[in-house]
């Protein structure tokens, strides 16, 4: 700028698994991707009970349109997970591994594939491991997910208040904020205070005041807030709802970086997930 450097960018490579195929085939990067730096992720069950219907999708969910374009596949085995990640770890030095699934039911909500995903992958290789559902009507289903092998939990709320989630994810929205809170207050003292996050989508409708009054008693449990500007997909129902500002984001990361600092709660702390990887948001800059 003005003739002075400020910086320089470099764009990361393609990771070298992504050459590799399964014997049957199937290309490793439909199986799971490179997300940030060294964070491998994959999502286990490309298919939600609540996507086909608009009346109960989530309204930024996409989680259709890559399996439509033949990019990943329907449901990723436990062996196959197993074999990408130790690819990814020998080949590229993953060092965190996201699992997360669309919703296949309202009992466990997912954690029952979860679980036997995590085994297989902790059976294969040493990669710290979150995994991502909704809350399963049994919390002794996060005692399980540990002893499986998971390191940390995500369990998005994706909105702040009851009033935006009813709107924009009138499904999901039917597990309320409360019920959130009830399996948070469970599955901290299982996996550790930090290591237990939740997805916070701002821009969806919520105020700055309303974001920061959940983090405040997300941050009291023990929950780290991971705060992520809403970037719109096209194909979906929110395509032409625009993201927020650059000013509402520093309205509520600045101050959420303060409070995560001072409960001495910090993404450097996750041992693996979202807030690790911090690819989707600036907030870990704010934690400084």
């Amino acid at each position: 700028r003005d003739g002075q450097t400020l910086g320089t960018i470099h764009f990361p490579r393609a990771p070298r698994f992504y050459g590799l195929s399964t014997a049957d085939g199937i290309p490793y990067w439909k199986i799971a991707l490179l997300h940030g730096r060294d964070t491998l992720a994959t999502t286990v069950h490309q298919t939600c009970i609540r996507y086909a219907d608009r009346r109960t999708s989530c309204q930024f969910c996409a989680i259709g349109q890559s399996l439509e374009a033949d990019r990943t596949i329907a449901y990723k085995t436990p062996a196959q997970l197993a074999e990408v990640a130790k690819a990814a770890v020998e080949l590229d030095g993953v060092r965190d591994m996201v699992l997360t699934t669309g919703t296949p039911n309202v009992i466990d909500r997912g954690a029952a594939v979860l679980a036997e995903s995590a085994r297989a992958i902790r059976a294969a290789v040493d990669l710290p491991l979150q995994v991502q559902c909704e809350p399963p009507r049994d919390h002794g289903w996060f005692q399980r997910l540990r002893e499986a092998g998971a390191d940390s939990l995500g369990m998005h709320l994706e909105a702040a208040t009851q009033a935006v989630r009813e709107k924009i994810m009138p499904g999901k929205a039917t597990v309320s904020v409360d019920r959130y809170m009830d399996a948070f207050a469970s599955a901290v003292p299982i996996f550790g205070r930090g290591q237990v996050n939740t997805y916070i989508l701002a821009g969806l409708g919520d105020s700055a005041k309303d974001i920061l009054a959940l983090a405040e008693r997300l941050i009291a449990l023990g929950v780290y807030p991971f705060v992520v500007p809403f970037v719109p997909i096209s194909g979906t129902p929110l395509e032409n709802h625009a993201p927020p500002s650059a000013e509402f984001m520093k309205s509520v990361l600045a101050p959420l970086g303060r409070m995560l600092r001072e409960a001495n709660m910090k993404s450097t702390d996750i041992r693996a997930g979202c807030g690790r990887c911090g690819a989707c948001s600036s907030l870990s800059a704010y934690e400084q």
